[in-house]
């Protein structure tokens, strides 16, 4: 017997997988245009620009100006994803126990910022944290500090802004997964006398794990090419990737080193996605949410 190839539901209305590809052509269209295609030709400048090498890769990695400012932006995507993770948590969880005003007050606490353009974000931060800044002015009448102390452009203003500003990516994923565990689990297995820590490592969080590390991966991933943030409040002392190939196209005009920076980035990308799909499906995620 013949099978029919697979339909797609949208509406009610059944598409075959050429008519739903003609409705995506548009988007991939726009996909190949402005974004795959630059890429494709930034990278081939890092090969074969000025004679096909890896001289631009091996430059990269063998500078330790460079390496320090890979590993400083690995460190500070590391520590916004643990952060986002932490603050999170608590939030999800109540915004999955609650019903009605309460959880569309907090949807709209997660949303909100989202309508924000991260720079006015930043630069609110930047109002917080600087010398003569709120924080500074609090902690000086509170008599906990005799002089300002130094809060702005270090690691952990940009970790604490950046994280500030990628925690919606966070509290989604994890309101979705915590969304989808019955109350019935926890209560019963408190029933049976777990403690609730038990309950927390036997039966939550299992559960929420897809959510979790697709959380996880996104801010990860958002923090590793993230600009303006790091750029204002960590100044120079603090530069990122991002920051490092902006420095190489608009100040040095060195393309072929730019790419190659961006290809490197872009391996570790690929590799980290690869290792979380292996470690997590992402259809089965899919059809949790």
């Amino acid at each position: 017997m013949s099978r029919r190839p697979p339909r797609f539901l949208l509406g009610g209305r059944r598409f075959s997988p050429a008519a739903s590809l003609a409705l995506a052509a548009p988007f991939l269209l726009l996909l190949l245009v402005v974004f795959i295609l630059p890429l494709v030709m930034l990278l081939h400048e890092s090969l074969f620009v000025p004679a096909p090498s890896l001289g631009n890769y091996a430059h990269a990695l063998e500078e330790p100006v460079y390496l320090r400012v890979m590993l400083r932006t690995l460190r500070i995507a590391f520590l916004v994803t643990l952060l986002a993770l932490l603050l999170a948590w608590p939030l999800a969880w109540v915004m999955s126990r609650s019903r009605g005003v309460g959880l569309a007050l907090l949807g709209a606490a997660v949303l909100l910022p989202l309508w924000t353009s991260v720079l006015v974000r930043t630069y609110a931060w930047m109002v917080l944290l600087q010398r003569n800044g709120i924080i500074n002015q609090i902690l000086g009448q509170l008599g906990l500090v005799g002089q300002p102390v130094r809060l702005l452009y270090t690691e952990g203003a940009v970790v604490l802004a950046m994280a500030h500003v990628l925690l919606p990516f966070m509290v989604l994923p994890l309101y979705s997964a915590l969304k989808g565990i019955p109350e019935d689990y926890p209560r019963a297995a408190q029933m049976l006398g777990a403690s609730p820590w038990a309950t927390f490592r036997e039966v939550i969080w299992p559960l929420c794990l897809p959510g979790v590390t697709s959380g996880c991966l996104m801010v990860f991933l958002l923090a590793l090419g993230f600009f303006v943030t790091p750029a204002l409040i960590g100044g120079p002392q603090q530069m990122m990737i991002a920051t490092l190939v902006s420095q190489q196209v608009r100040e040095l005009l060195d393309w072929p080193f730019a790419g190659a920076l961006v290809g490197i980035l872009l391996a570790f990308v690929l590799v980290l996605v690869l290792l979380f799909r292996r470690a997590v499906r992402l259809d089965r995620f899919v059809g949790q949410a």
